[in-house]
């Protein structure tokens, strides 16, 4: 597993009811948790475990272009996630989920980076991004832009899954992906039929059409 770097957390206990309302968040939402951290798929997985761990919202997320080699200043990374909940302490206790989160969860190595992670029971975070009900099992699946359209359609194939959310290359970072779901298996399943198909065009780019199988 690639691991994850958190770069910068910071809470709000009382946020600017200015910054709220621009933000879309509730007003007997005002507390905020920030944090920042080099890789950003990861990153959402880990806020939406936040969501079920505390009665936290994920009020903003974003990812950054050109990813984090690029990234503008030090502690800026490749992605922002605020959190925003009642109190102080419910923030920090769904932040502290998402941190611990953030240390099981990362890219794998393929021979390219990619990310096959099955949430077995997703929360209101990615229930929303998938348009579908929270507790759903989801196959969350990303790699570089060929990689990811091939692989996904190797994950179709193999499982009985749905395409939910599809992220046509180019991303913000310059990925590809999607959100699947199905049974828990099925999303295991899916999973592992995208990591071969990543890893297969990893090792033979060309295929063997073009003398490289």
């Amino acid at each position: 597993m690639i691991e994850t770097k958190v770069l910068a957390v910071r809470y709000l206990a009382n946020a600017s009811p200015t910054i709220c309302k621009q933000l879309g968040i509730p007003k007997e939402y005002p507390s905020l948790g920030l944090i920042t951290t080099d890789s950003d798929d990861p990153t959402y997985i880990a806020l939406d475990e936040a969501t079920k761990a505390a009665q936290v919202q994920v009020c903003y997320s974003r990812s950054f272009y050109a990813g984090a080699a690029n990234a503008s200043t030090p502690n800026a990374g490749e992605v922002i996630g605020i959190l925003a909940g009642s109190t102080p302490g419910i923030v920090r206790s769904g932040m502290e989920a998402a941190l611990s989160a953030l240390k099981r969860v990362g890219f794998q190595d393929v021979g390219v980076p990619c990310l096959a992670h099955t949430v077995s029971s997703c929360g209101s975070f990615l229930a929303k991004e998938a348009g579908v009900q929270e507790g759903t099992a989801l196959a969350y699946i990303i790699a570089p832009p060929l990689e990811s359209m091939y692989a996904l359609d190797a994950a179709l194939k193999a499982a009985d899954v749905k395409l939910c959310k599809l992220y046509a290359p180019p991303s913000e970072t310059n990925f590809g992906g999607g959100l699947l779901s199905g049974s828990q298996s099925a999303c295991n399943a899916a999973c592992e039929a995208f990591l071969q198909a990543v890893s297969e065009v990893a090792q033979k780019p060309l295929g063997a059409e073009y003398g490289n199988g």
